[in-house]
């Protein structure tokens, strides 16, 4: 099992598929294309954002992020039908992250160019000491980015579910630009960012045994659902940063 909740050795057992393979080409090109959703869904949830739209924006996005969610955790149980759910998930992230990143840009002007840019640099940077095996998904790699990242999924739903009851402890510390709450969004950062080697090796590991195409879709999911995780988690951080 790898850190990154998508990525399970379970979705190579029992396929059997006359189809093409997977590919690393392919797999690359379904990213960008799932990207390129995202964008283009923002740009509607972004325009609503600065002309003033609040209520209906504020339900979008809480749209976009329960279906994001049931999305994901669908498409873990299902690989098999990761196309239609892929899609289905840019299009909801793309309802979340244009409002959301409108609302951060209006307040620290620039901060979504830097987001982007952190997040594609760590991107490289991963890919980089994974192709030069500088770091490798061993076993114990693995299962230490797995642990601690189900350890942040649950510390975001406490937090979640309290700040519902108006509880406010975990959320404020996530949201604090204190010490403290700066080190919880490097350390977040660091985990998302490691969870890129682990989608690196199934993406190199499926093209390796020649796996069905439909996969490709799959490690196309992984990996935009890294991306964003982590570009939240830098835009995040550099606001903490300005207000301090």
């Amino acid at each position: 099992m790898t850190s990154n909740p998508m990525m399970t050795e379970r979705v190579y057992e029992g396929v059997i598929s006359t189809d093409k393979p997977m590919t690393i080409s392919g797999t690359i090109n379904k990213t960008m294309g799932l990207l390129a959703i995202v964008v283009l869904v923002s740009a509607y949830t972004w325009n609503l954002a600065v002309t003033g739209f609040a209520d209906k924006l504020k339900l979008i996005m809480y749209t976009g992020l329960i279906g994001t969610l049931i999305m994901a955790a669908v498409a873990r149980r299902m690989p098999q039908h990761s196309k239609p759910l892929s899609i289905a998930f840019a299009v909801l992230e793309g309802l979340t992250l244009g409002g959301f990143s409108a609302i951060y840009n209006a307040i620290y002007p620039g901060i979504v160019v830097q987001a982007i840019t952190g997040t594609f640099v760590s991107m490289f940077v991963m890919l980089v000491l994974f192709k030069a095996r500088i770091i490798r998904a061993t076993e114990r790699f693995r299962s230490t980015v797995f642990t601690a990242t189900l350890s942040i999924a649950l510390f975001y739903v406490i937090a979640l579910v309290l700040s519902l009851f108006h509880i406010g402890g975990p959320a404020q510390l996530l949201s604090s630009d204190s010490p403290v709450g700066i080190g919880i969004s490097v350390f977040i950062i660091i985990i998302a960012s490691l969870n890129f080697i682990n989608s690196f090796d199934y993406i190199e590991t499926g093209a390796e045994r020649m796996a069905p195409k439909y996969l490709e879709w799959y490690g196309a999911f992984s990996l935009l659902a890294t991306l964003i995780w982590l570009y939240v988690e830098i835009i995040s951080l550099l606001a903490k940063l300005n207000r301090r």
